[in-house]
């Protein structure tokens, strides 16, 4: 497997910002958002409607060497995991984590034995097809993947000291505005809840040595997260960013019209 060099940043403590796509399922988007120097894409499955065949596509058109790809799936069920990953993913993000054992459940999925149980397949698109020694393959893909738990619900919160503490779990993706949605305070990203939610996840993850992450929609609330000790930062997301600058150049050049 090609070296996760978001995993190697992470792990150096250093902090790594990529972006997360939704709605441009097109051979160019991997290496476009590479270019603009993105450390990882993150390809939903969650929200998107894209099925396996869509992210075999995004994988196999994504610049491994520049741009590492992370999986959200669905659901924590092996079939999601091992799927995305035999496609090629280089890392894989759960939603909705609330328990130690759909941790576990991940770790299991990913993991080829004696680790987990993720089913063997070699010489396809998670090897580049290579099919070299089979020892060095398993322990690679074992050493190199990327998982990584969302906590955004109550529960998840009630839940995080045992989630942070599962071996082979990499980091903690602090879901805000499913959080806020679960506590009852929906978009209230600076209430006194969030903001002890997102402490607590900070204590699990350094209790755990392990990395906190979070979506961030603009470059003030990445820096004021970077600030805040957040290493790992997606920045918007396609669609988000697309709407963005096109309605600023847009106003702006109605105000030019009408001045």
């Amino acid at each position: 497997m090609i070296r996760n060099s978001v995993k190697h940043k992470l792990r150096e403590g250093g902090v790594s910002i990529g972006t997360m796509l939704f709605e441009f399922n097109t051979t160019g988007i991997a290496r476009i958002v590479a270019n603009a120097g993105a450390d990882f894409a993150l390809f939903d499955m969650e929200h998107s409607g894209w099925n396996i065949e869509t992210i075999r596509m995004l994988i196999a058109t994504t610049p491994k060497s520049e741009l590492v790809p992370i999986v959200r799936i669905p659901a924590t069920e092996y079939h999601f995991v091992a799927n995305v990953l035999d496609m090629g993913a280089m890392g894989v993000m759960i939603p909705m984590c609330e328990s130690a054992d759909q941790a576990r459940r991940l770790v299991s999925s990913a993991k080829y034995p004696p680790v987990g149980r993720r089913g063997a397949a070699f010489a396809i698109a998670h090897d580049d097809y290579r099919g070299s020694s089979i020892p060095e393959t398993v322990q690679s893909a074992n050493d190199e993947t990327l998982l990584i738990a969302q906590i955004e619900t109550a529960r998840g919160m009630e839940n995080v000291e045992e989630i942070a503490a599962v071996p082979g779990i990499d980091a903690l993706w602090i879901g805000l505005y499913d959080l806020t949605l679960s506590l009852g305070i929906p978009g209230e990203m600076n209430h006194p809840k969030v903001l002890a939610a997102t402490d607590r996840v900070f204590a699990a993850c350094h209790a755990n040595n392990i990395v906190p992450a979070v979506l961030v929609t603009s470059i003030a609330e990445g820096e004021a997260q970077i600030a805040r000790g957040f290493k790992m930062i997606a920045y918007g997301g396609d669609l988000w960013l697309y709407q963005s600058v096109l309605r600023t150049g847009i106003k702006k050049l109605h105000e030019q019209q009408s001045s």
